[in-house]
């Protein structure tokens, strides 16, 4: 038995709750998905989420520790994390170092280097979706949109997924086949913003979005991307054509951060799905073998 005490966020088709487990008295999160505003009964996402959650075990992953059904609703009872990653970057009062930033990047990476390894594309990466844990571990919720990974280039997939700002270009573009370098784009996305305290590549809309990722990062050309004159969207944004940032222009917008924490993000927003670095490869960067070590979990800053 849970209890449902307090309502802390509503979408179209589910209503979070905070409670608490009955027998033990420990917090949890209920999310009641409703099922009546379904047409057609349960959608596909749900029951994605559901497996998911079910097979993402993970230190990095939120945990899922039941599911039921009452009044006809289905039920996910998850872990209570009081805090995400968002909260900490707005927060100005809150001070953190390269050592703290390197700590819950490379959370992020482990908790989606284990996703890839089973197969699993999150697609909605942000830092709201970054929960923190009193411990100070960092875990990735919100599988909504979370998908099996499409085995052949025939498995077509909608490019209308990832919160605008963290969507990479090829989405932005209209592919239909694409793999976990969308996840990478938004964790380097993420990284930017860690470093920047607000958000790097901030569109209000889908054609402003690839104006303002071309003008930051370079217009792509398909002697630089193989294929990338076939995507719908691509040549409606093709001219003007804006050059590449060169590394000082990079220094001085990151004007913080060390040389191997720029390779590591300019690594991870290549424009070409194909050479941006996978969770694996970023994992092995030289930032996080560079001083100052990751800062330890437990000293982690938490929102005042």
């Amino acid at each position: 038995m849970y209890t449902k005490d307090k309502k802390v966020g509503e979408g179209t088709f589910a209503i979070v709750y905070v409670g608490r487990q009955a027998e033990t008295d420990r917090k949890v999160a209920v999310k009641m998905i409703k099922v009546n505003e379904f047409k057609n009964g349960l959608d596909m996402t749900a029951i994605r989420e559901i497996k998911f959650l079910q097979e993402m075990r993970h230190p990095n992953v939120i945990e899922l520790l039941d599911v039921f059904v009452a009044d006809g609703n289905i039920n996910l009872v998850l872990e209570f994390l009081p805090s995400d990653l968002e909260m900490l970057i707005r927060d100005r009062s809150v001070v953190f170092s390269e050592a703290d930033m390197k700590s819950w990047l490379l959370m992020m990476l482990r908790g989606v280097h284990h996703c890839h390894r089973n197969f699993v594309l999150h697609r909605d990466l942000k830092p709201n979706n970054m929960l923190l844990a009193p411990d100070g571990q960092l875990k990735i919720a919100d599988f909504g949109l979370a998908r099996a990974m499409a085995l052949t280039p025939y498995e077509r997939m909608t490019p209308t997924v990832v919160t605008r700002w963290y969507r990479a270009p090829e989405l932005l573009m209209g592919a239909r086949h694409y793999t976990g370098a969308v996840d990478v784009w938004s964790l380097g996305i993420i990284f930017a913003e860690l470093m920047l305290r607000v958000p790097y590549l901030a569109g209000q809309t889908d054609e402003e979005q690839l104006e303002i990722t071309f003008k930051a990062l370079g217009t792509p050309l398909p002697s630089q991307w193989k294929g990338v004159d076939a995507l719908p969207e691509y040549r409606k944004f093709s001219t003007p054509r804006h050059p590449a940032p060169t590394r000082q222009q990079l220094q001085e917008l990151f004007s913080a951060a060390s040389d191997a924490a720029l390779d590591l993000m300019c690594s991870m927003i290549i424009m070409d799905p194909i050479k941006r670095v996978t969770t694996d490869e970023a994992l092995l960067a030289a930032y996080f073998r560079d001083a100052p070590a990751p800062t330890r979990t437990t000293e982690l800053p938490k929102k005042s």
